[in-house]
């Protein structure tokens, strides 16, 4: 028996309807193929952060390198997202998510196996480089792979879920993997991920078939690479240096002035880098809208949440991980649940705009965090409340950012979800880390800085950018109120059955 994902011409050779009947379970399991390589690439953005203080003593780097451990990773992961979703489209979506599997493989180990600090973030680097063809090939392939209505929201909802709580997962896999076994597992351990997701792609995904000659936008890929390289470089020396250092103005503003010259590009070119009639679609330009301003609002959860229960509570890494599950378990329930039987119902408008709304006031709950405030009383009922409200809004984007688009440009259409979200979080980490320390300087001015009101300044610090995160959702809930579309996303064209 063969079995494949035909992305080119098999799909017209046999009918949709015996293809989904024989393929029915082939095609889940393609699900928990592209779900395994999507939480190792999620997981990656936060399982390092819990394991870099004991990675600082052993290999005996500053705190001022320690930001680069996490900054290179960002820089090269979002500035070559575009550029790796048009690879998956030109050259084959199987053989980019393979090559990206091994590749993030290979510079995991090489960074488990780091003798210093340089070696170290060449690693994190080169994870970023091979992530980046990864991540769109997995939602692009999923957006080829499931054609109807009520599998496809299923489908999508579970890859929203996976999007959403692997950022919580990875600090419960990198709390657990610190404590019991050594900081170098966090980067080992996406050895075991990437094998699973490489022979399982490799049995069920088919070769890439294709009479045309692929062609590349070549200076639009160099003008937006330097432009989110920019953008991104500028948000995290931003959060070292502060917005009016000179650098920091340079990068933005130069960052943004090359997408301007993107976008004029991208009219007048003939193979595009990202046509921009995927972005002017009020479906996907809100969806990628609704991913990013998530992005900005879900750093305050994850930082500064995590600072106050490891260092005003007392927890220990994996105890502060599984504080988080409630939120997972949240936001699994309603990624997997609201976009079969919520959104054919009321729409992406009243779902996306209802999760946002949910998430604002879970932070909002936040803000009541004190010295000594009860888990289960102040910071449980948040982190549900956040949890369904982040996965009601994450998973209809996600469906939303890959309609109606041909399978040609899926793979494109695909990498802006994951810029989407790589370029918020990285406002998010500048924005609300300064925020956080003026709040904290602002509240010690004036008094004597004893113990108890170093302790108060940081509580002041946190339930401020709360407050922040709180106002960047309500007005990510009046966006999508204002320019999301009532009706229920189309399937992306063109889409293949699996066959057998």
């Amino acid at each position: 028996m063969t079995t494949a994902l035909d992305l080119e011409t098999e799909a017209t050779e046999t009918s949709p309807k015996a293809g989904r009947r024989g393929s029915h379970a082939l095609r889940w399991w393609v699900l928990a193929v592209l779900g395994v390589a999507q939480l190792m690439v999620v997981l990656d953005a936060t399982v390092v952060n819990i394991a870099l203080p004991e990675a600082q003593r052993d290999l005996g780097f500053s705190n001022g390198d320690r930001q680069w451990v996490v900054t290179g990773y960002a820089l090269a992961f979002g500035s070559l997202l575009l550029l790796g979703g048009r690879l998956s489209d030109l050259f084959g979506r199987r053989n980019t998510f393979l090559i990206g599997l091994v590749g993030f493989a290979v510079a995991s180990a090489v960074g488990g196996a780091a003798n210093g600090f340089e070696m170290l973030v060449v690693a994190r680097v080169a994870q970023g480089v091979f992530g980046a063809l990864l991540a769109p090939a997995a939602l692009s392939l999923l957006t080829v792979t499931f054609t109807e209505p009520s599998e496809r929201a299923k489908a999508f909802g579970i890859f929203g879920a996976v999007a959403g709580a692997g950022g919580a997962l990875g600090l419960l896999l990198g709390g657990a993997l610190t404590e019991w076994a050594s900081w170098r597992w966090v980067m080992y351990v996406n050895l075991i991920f990437a094998a699973v997701a490489f022979v399982g792609g490799a049995l069920l995904l088919a070769k890439h078939v294709s009479d045309r000659r692929p062609r590349l936008d070549i200076p639009g890929t160099a003008v937006v690479t330097a432009a989110l390289f920019g953008i991104v470089y500028g948000f995290s020396h931003a959060e070292s240096h502060g917005w009016s250092n000179g650098v920091t103005l340079a990068f933005l503003i130069g960052g943004v002035l090359l997408l301007g010259v993107f976008a004029w590009l991208e009219t007048r070119v003939a193979h595009p880098l990202l046509p921009l009639r995927i972005v002017l679609d009020r479906t996907r330009g809100t969806s990628y809208l609704t991913v990013f301003v998530m992005g900005i609002g879900m750093f305050a959860l994850f930082l500064f949440l995590t600072y106050y229960m490891q260092l005003t509570l007392g927890y220990t890494p994996i105890v502060t991980g599984v504080a988080f599950l409630p939120m997972v378990a949240g936001m699994v329930l309603s990624s997997t649940t609201v976009p079969s039987l919520v959104l054919p119902k009321l729409g992406p408008k009243i779902t996306v705009t209802a999760g946002f709304v949910l998430a604002a006031i879970g932070m909002a709950l936040l803000t009541r965090i004190g010295l000594d405030t009860a888990y289960a009383t102040h910071v449980l009922p948040s982190l549900i409340l956040m949890g369904l409200g982040i996965g009601s809004a994450l998973s209809p984007a996600f469906q939303g950012s890959t309609a109606g688009v041909h399978h040609e440009d899926a793979g494109v259409a695909s990498a802006m979800v994951n810029t989407s979200q790589q370029v918020g979080g990285s406002i998010g980490t500048a924005l609300l880390s300064t925020i956080a320390s003026s709040a904290a300087a602002d509240y010690l001015s004036g008094r004597q800085p004893t113990a108890v009101a170093v302790a108060e300044s940081a509580i002041h610090s946190y339930t401020t950018s709360f407050w922040w995160a709180t106002a960047i959702f309500a007005v990510g809930a009046v966006i999508t109120a204002i320019l999301m579309p009532s009706t229920v996303p189309a399937p992306a064209e063109g889409e293949p059955v699996i066959v057998h």
